[in-house]
């Protein structure tokens, strides 16, 4: 059964190269536009992995990694966060907060798809 991953970003360029890239690599993909519709879509079907958009409207990423993480069931959930802010404080935030790597935009594709599948495996 293939991996599933759930893209959340609010930017619809991004979401249909992220959505291309990861059913090219034979992921299962679901993709939602921000961090409550996230929380739902986990609530009904538990992602392996979830590419996450820090900035968007409602809730951001880092609220939706803090509240994955306060979870026990949704503990092994792999959580790739995708931001603008390349600061090390960014980073730094989102990985204290529980995400299991971070990649700033723009990026490459072939080190996106290398750090999913590394995290996968």
């Amino acid at each position: 059964m293939p991996k599933y991953v759930l893209i959340v970003d609010d930017v619809p360029n991004i979401v249909l190269s992220l959505v291309f890239l990861m059913k090219k690599e034979g992921y299962e993909v679901h993709s939602v536009s921000n961090g409550e519709e996230a929380m739902d879509a986990v609530a009904e079907k538990i992602p392996d992995l979830i590419l996450l958009d820090v900035m968007m409207p409602r809730k951001d990423g880092y609220e939706v990694c803090q509240e994955l993480r306060a979870k026990p069931e949704w503990k092994d959930i792999k959580i790739l966060m995708l931001t603008a802010k390349g600061r090390d404080v960014e980073r730094e935030k989102g990985l204290a907060l529980g995400a299991d790597d971070y990649v700033t935009k723009p990026f490459a594709t072939q080190e996106l798809v290398e750090k999913v599948k590394a995290l996968l495996s």
